[in-house]
């Protein structure tokens, strides 16, 4: 097969593993940096250009979207999506995915338990928003932040009232939610692939920190999930539409909650703490749903 990366750069963890194993398991597979690309909309002569060459129809996509690229990224996925080409992903399911209160609201809809949380836009609301969480500690997110930052844990409502005016002066969007005690400081990541869990690990922060993420410190370890955990990390992907994604999810007192669904998971702390080819997995779905 055919198979194009979308990804800013090719020598990226994941990427580079993507094409070795791809490569390696019989497939021409090639990275495309999804910024360089530029369309022809039209209904009669759908195409994709890069580096002037015109990308015919393809038999796979994998998207690795970044964050701060979600807009134009996405729109690039649809097009290969309009000129037939299977996409690991779909533009929609990605969108949805990075959309972190429209996700949070998909999944509520679909009766997937999660933290309690809120949302508002204005200072002299956080009091009626602390009062819906019920609960102080509380945390308090920026929606565009990613890898744990623009988290803060307010302590008091005092406290939770001067993050939110300083969150307000960015004109930023800011979600509310109830901190798990019994949880604080650690988490656990399900690496999701088609409609199975094929590796997980655990993110413990470090001492004084509540945040678990590897790029704050944060320290991996293997861990055996629930078979509840996998249900709800499968099903949390599949709501949202994703055949590849990084689910997150928080052991508390009443059950497992998910935190995050992500669209693009990275692979270098997974594969190494679980000791699973995840890379091979993901182009063994993609052999599964194309030949």
């Amino acid at each position: 097969m055919n198979i194009f990366i979308l990804s800013r750069n090719k020598n990226l963890y994941s990427t580079s593993r993507l094409v070795k194993v791809g490569n390696a398991m019989g497939h021409n597979v090639r990275v495309i940096d999804y910024m360089r690309c530029y369309m022809n909309i039209t209904s009669d002569r759908l195409t994709i250009y890069y580096g002037g060459e015109s990308l015919g129809k393809v038999d796979a996509v994998i998207p690795r979207i970044g964050a701060s690229n979600t807009f134009y990224g996405t729109a690039v996925v649809k097009q290969f999506e309009m000129m037939s080409c299977y996409c690991v992903n779909s533009s929609l399911a990605i969108a949805n995915s990075r959309d972190k209160l429209r996700s949070m609201q998909i999944l509520a809809e679909a009766g997937i338990n999660m933290p309690v949380t809120g949302f508002a836009s204005h200072t002299k609301d956080i009091k009626g928003v602390i009062e819906s969480v019920s609960t102080i500690p509380l945390i308090m997110k920026l929606l565009q932040g990613t890898q744990g930052q623009g988290i803060v844990l307010a302590e008091t409502i005092k406290a939770a009232e001067s993050v939110m005016s300083a969150f307000r002066q960015l004109d930023a969007d800011i979600m509310v939610q109830e901190f798990i005690k019994e949880s604080a400081g650690t988490d656990l990541r399900a690496f999701v692939v088609g409609d199975k869990v094929v590796a997980s690990m655990k993110r413990v922060a470090p001492e004084g920190e509540f945040r678990s993420n590897v790029h704050r410190g944060g320290t991996m370890h293997n861990v055996e999930l629930t078979q509840e955990e996998k249900e709800m990390a499968i099903k949390s992907s599949k709501i949202l539409g994703l055949s590849v994604a990084g689910v997150d999810l928080m052991r508390s007192n009443r059950g497992p909650l998910i935190l995050e669904v992500n669209s693009s998971p990275g692979l270098q702390g997974i594969e190494t703490s679980s000791r699973t080819d995840v890379a091979r997995k993901i182009i063994s779905f993609i052999e599964k749903m194309r030949l």
